[in-house]
């Protein structure tokens, strides 16, 4: 950039030259400066414009959070083993009327699904045929009921759901943490049932307690009685749960997924682990 020096610097002589020379430098530099230190703040506004945006930027809304409460039931309409039954492709045909029942509206690939309790990825769906596809690994297919589905088989199923709506049930993540047999059943009167579960993991019945949650399939339901050496619990169903969900097809000897609450293994977890301490204490 050229500076262009003041007409008071113009003159015929050589000592006027000399300090026009010195006058235009001193101008120069200080109109440099200036310039510079304008540039900075110009600089220095733009950045902390740029990171307030950045900060005041709305959150991402949650990619995986379900409430327990089934919102219907979807039909197996494929199961594709890969790679030797390392890896399956699994298909689901959802209930659709055209009005008030379309489940798969708004839908896009990535989202969430909780098919039987277990979070899975939508890669691929058809809102017309009300159909959606999932890819499950072989870790998914191990620690769920999901690697025993054939086709025709009846699964439950719940939408992601954000911050801000209602939670009916209780926070369900979709990470299974173990499965369980039915292994008794009794329909005490027209509107009552009680199943009875026996965990996998006998272990993990520390973390189901009475009158607690558990997600069972997907299902947030109230645990009844639970008996900690047999590492088994009982629940009641109403009518409701029964018609609405897969429950209404299963019966003894079926596999189902257990998923834990979140704040009661953390609660049994923290006094374990402060019992040990104050146990050590004592003997240390």
């Amino acid at each position: 950039m050229v500076f262009v020096a003041s007409s008071s610097c113009v003159r015929s002589s050589s000592i006027a030259a000399t300090t026009r020379c010195s006058s235009s430098s001193s101008s120069s530099s200080s109109l440099t400066f200036r310039r510079s230190h304008h540039h900075q703040e110009r600089h220095l506004h733009h950045h902390q414009r740029r990171l307030k945006r950045t900060r005041t930027k709305k959150p991402k809304e949650c990619r995986a959070l379900f409430t327990g409460i089934v919102q219907g039931t979807a039909t197996v309409t494929s199961f594709t083993p890969i790679q030797g039954g390392l890896f399956a492709r699994l298909t689901l045909t959802f209930p659709n009327d055209g009005e008030n029942q379309r489940p798969l509206e708004k839908l896009t690939i990535g989202a969430s699904i909780a098919v039987n309790g277990t979070c899975l990825t939508v890669v691929e769906f058809d809102e017309e045929k009300s159909t959606a596809s999932f890819d499950m690994i072989s870790e998914t297919l191990r620690a769920t009921n999901l690697g025993e589905l054939r086709v025709d088989d009846v699964v439950n199923y719940e939408r992601s759901t954000k911050f801000g709506e209602e939670i009916g049930g209780h926070v369900v993540s979709g990470h299974v943490h173990t499965t369980a047999e039915i292994y008794a059943e009794k329909e005490e009167t027209e509107n009552n049932r009680e199943v009875k579960f026996r965990l996998r993991d006998r272990e993990i019945v520390k973390y189901i307690l009475p009158k607690g949650f558990v997600a069972v399939d997907g299902c947030s339901l109230t645990v009844g009685e639970v008996d900690e050496k047999e590492g088994t619990f009982n629940v009641w169903l109403i009518p409701e749960t029964i018609r609405a969900t897969a429950f209404r097809v299963k019966s003894v000897g079926n596999s189902v997924n257990i998923e834990i609450e979140s704040s009661t293994r953390a609660i049994v977890d923290t006094i374990e682990r402060y019992m040990e301490r104050k146990e050590k204490e004592k003997t240390g």
